[in-house]
């Protein structure tokens, strides 16, 4: 008694002490509004949205949910809204990827024997309940109603019995998988410990797209007889099943850590410590509530819902892994401690630097930092700067080398809490020593990459890598670095080595400076199942991955009417070209235009450049009318870890940044009457549109704090020091008749 006592005033203590002490910025945050009310996570939950519904809080380590399935692409979250039956709870999920992995400690509730040891169980959709920090379910066949939140580094859930003989079953040999036939070898070595009749620990080796070792400790409430059902084939790990006699309520914790069992018991004891779930649940809904008030806006309810929505898919990950005293495991499988208390992962770079990260400077200014020294970090112990890295360690995932910029976006903007010195040479060594999928020897020497030296995404990566020299030139030259600003800008223009001037699109070439022949302009690409010069893409799509370089692009087409003429044809031309293999990635189409994959989330706003800012204002609208829906099969295509939201959410308040670095955006067409960006220090950047309508989509004027901008952009700056932008909208395209 004494024990739980000390345990419940510790955890008031630091529930006070985090309500006060939430973020280190005096960020204006004074609203009671209830904002979590329009976040609906069931949204991307069905067709390829791969988005999860269950509970966790802004950026943390756990993420409790349902899973319906395993074994193919369907379920890469473990979950899909189409599914008649829940197989369980598992404790780590990832938000809207193209690859499954986590998926930890799968837990069953249920009732007697009636399941006949399937253990899975129809679920009552009407009651179902999924937003931010809270789940709730009925399980009808078990005869269980289940409750589950979250803290940073716990799960919390509630099971309440309908029936006699209370009884979980808990699965250690899962975790999703790409094929079924892989969860058989998926553990590589588990122990497993009852410590006593109400806690069980242990640690496990697992195989996924990355290796992990993870630790646990799982606490009930209630007193449970433990039984272990018999191992199959290769498992290493234990499937029991608790029994808790006629309890008609069994709560359970779970807590995880990646470097030790004392790591997950600390973490329990720091965060959640009580045996009151409303506390728990009260407290995470009301983090999640607090970063959701940073953008206050007026609209329609579905534009709150999709609005609202995606701000928490934006702000699931990236995933701080460290323990609640610094410590994580680090690329090299070794203990480290993080000198700023969090080491972030889970960075799916190749989508997240075009959109996510920019707006991480905007919202949450005081992660940033954090953000970037965990990218360093990394490269200290690798050798290279992050790619695709999950729990910390890499997948090598995707292709470019996209750390770069999100890292000299946050140097440009002002961001000092990390070594810029540290951070430049951590840069230019991830760009001119070879790594995993950056041959810069081949590279240099032809400037680009030639298809028969790189069998797969040769033109992709020679586009992926242009842009990030253009990054790395830019640090180079701000910290007078001249002689490497030159080097890099040089291959920043390798891009224009593979247009073809016969065809105007980016073309493969050999390195004996022959083109790709004969050559499909339509046929897409996947390099991991039917090859290709492109990376889940084709030629079309991606001609205009030249971020950094706009304007030249625009001269190579023929000047702005040929340019605008050329990706007025992306957005018309239907044809399509299958291969054997999958490109289900290339999806939420326009002609081929593909909003569903990334590499093409700027190019709407291309049009603005060659004087043609009405296309991009109508095609954001016929966007936001066709791929973002509030509903389970609302996203044209992977979430992926946030990116697909945040082209939402800066396009709905009117403004996207083409270039990812250096802090220009580009204006659009903003689709809410109104939104307040809440900045530190009690500033706020408020953005109107008067006479939005259906019918007014089209921009007429626009005035940044009382004057009329005749550019096509606003910057960082402007945003960040407060102000306000005013659009008036119009049902009219507003452009130059004589040059158009």
């Amino acid at each position: 008694m004494q024990l739980k006592n000390k345990n419940t005033l510790v955890f008031s203590i630091c529930i006070l002490f985090i309500l006060c002490n939430s973020y280190s910025y005096a960020f204006n945050n004074k609203s009671n509004k209830n904002y979590i009310q329009y976040v609906n996570a069931f949204i991307g939950n069905a067709d390829n949205g791969h988005t999860f519904p269950g509970a966790c809080v802004p950026f943390g380590l756990i993420q409790t949910s349902p899973e319906s399935g395993n074994g193919s692409w369907r379920y890469c979250s473990g979950y899909n809204y189409d599914d008649d039956y829940i197989e369980g709870f598992s404790q780590t999920h990832l938000n809207g990827t193209g690859v499954p992995d986590l998926g930890d400690i799968l837990m069953f509730p249920f009732c007697g024997t009636s399941l006949n040891n399937e253990y899975k169980s129809k679920y009552n959709k009407s009651t179902h309940r999924a937003t931010a920090g809270y789940y709730s379910v009925s399980l009808i066949d078990a005869g269980v109603d289940v409750e589950i939140t979250a803290t940073a580094h716990t799960s919390f859930q509630r099971y309440e019995f309908k029936r006699s003989d209370s009884k979980i079953y808990i699965d250690l040999q899962r975790g999703l998988v790409s094929k079924i036939n892989q969860l058989e070898n998926h553990v590589a070595e588990a122990e497993i410990r009852i410590n006593d009749n109400q806690t069980i620990t242990g640690c496990q080796k697992v195989r996924g797209w990355v290796n992990r070792m993870f630790f646990y400790v799982i606490k009930f409430d209630k007193p449970f007889i433990a039984k272990v059902l018999p191992t199959q084939g290769n498992e290493k790990a234990k499937r029991l099943i608790f029994s808790f006699g006629n309890q008609k309520i069994v709560q359970v914790k779970v807590a995880i850590s990646n470097v030790s069992i004392d790591g997950a018991i600390g973490s329990i004891q720091k965060e959640n410590p009580s045996w009151d779930f409303n506390i728990v649940r009260k407290h995470t809904q009301s983090e999640w509530n607090k970063l959701l008030s940073r953008i206050e806006i007026t609209g329609t309810e579905i534009g709150k819902i999709n609005f609202y929505t995606s701000m928490y898919h934006l702000f699931i990950q990236p995933n701080n892994i460290a323990d609640t005293d610094g410590r994580y495991r680090g690329a090299d499988d070794k203990i480290h401690t993080s000198a700023t208390g969090k080491y972030y992962s889970t960075l799916s770079l190749w989508d997240t630097y075009r959109a996510a990260h920019p707006l991480y400077t905007i919202i949450t200014p005081e992660l940033v930092d954090g953000m970037v020294q965990s990218m360093l970090d990394h490269q200290v112990v690798a050798g290279f700067l992050p790619i695709w890295s999950l729990w910390g360690k890499d997948n090598y995932c995707m292709i470019g080398n996209h750390s770069i910029p999100v890292i000299v976006d946050a140097y440009l903007k002002g961001f000092t809490g990390f070594d810029a010195e540290k951070a430049y040479l951590a840069i230019k060594q991830s760009s001119t020593v070879s790594h995993i999928n950056s041959n810069w020897e081949i590279y240099n020497k032809y400037g680009y990459y030639p298809f028969d030296s790189i069998r797969v995404e040769s033109v992709s990566r020679t586009l992926e890598s242009t842009y990030d020299d253009y990054c790395v030139a830019q640090m180079a030259k701000s910290l007078g670095k001249i002689e490497d600003y030159k080097t890099f800008m040089k291959r920043a223009n390798f891009y224009k080595n593979l247009f073809d001037p016969e065809s105007k699109l980016m073309r493969g070439k050999d390195s004996k400076g022959q083109w790709r022949t004969p050559f499909n302009k339509f046929q897409l690409s996947h390099a991991s199942t039917v090859g290709g010069d492109y990376t889940e893409g084709n030629a079309w799509q991606y001609t205009w991955h030249v971020q950094h370089d706009v304007k030249t692009l625009i001269d190579m087409l023929g000047g702005e009417k040929a340019f605008v003429i050329k990706l007025d044809s992306l957005f018309y031309l239907q044809k399509k070209i299958e291969q054997t293999g999958f490109t289900g990635d290339v999806s939420g189409l326009i002609g081929q235009y593909a909003h569903g994959n990334e590499p093409s989330h700027h190019v709407i706003y291309m049009y603005s450049y060659a004087d043609r800012k009405d296309k991009t204002q109508e095609l954001v609208r016929e966007v936001f009318d066709r791929f973002y829906m509030p509903k389970p099969d609302g996203l044209c295509g992977n979430d992926d870890c946030g990116q697909m939201s945040a082209w939402y959410i800066f396009s709905a308040m009117g403004f996207y940044p083409v270039n990812p670095v250096g802090g220009e955006y580009i204006l659009g067409a903003p689709q809410l009457k109104k939104a307040i960006i809440k900045l530190p220090n009690n500033r706020l950047f408020s953005i109107q549109a008067f006479n939005l309508s259906n019918k007014n989509k089209y921009v007429q004027s626009i005035k940044l704090n009382g004057k009329i901008i005749d550019g096509i952009s606003i910057h960082h700056n402007d945003i960040v020091n407060g102000g306000t932008l005013v659009f008036t909208m119009t049902d009219k395209p507003i452009f130059n008749m004589l040059n158009h």
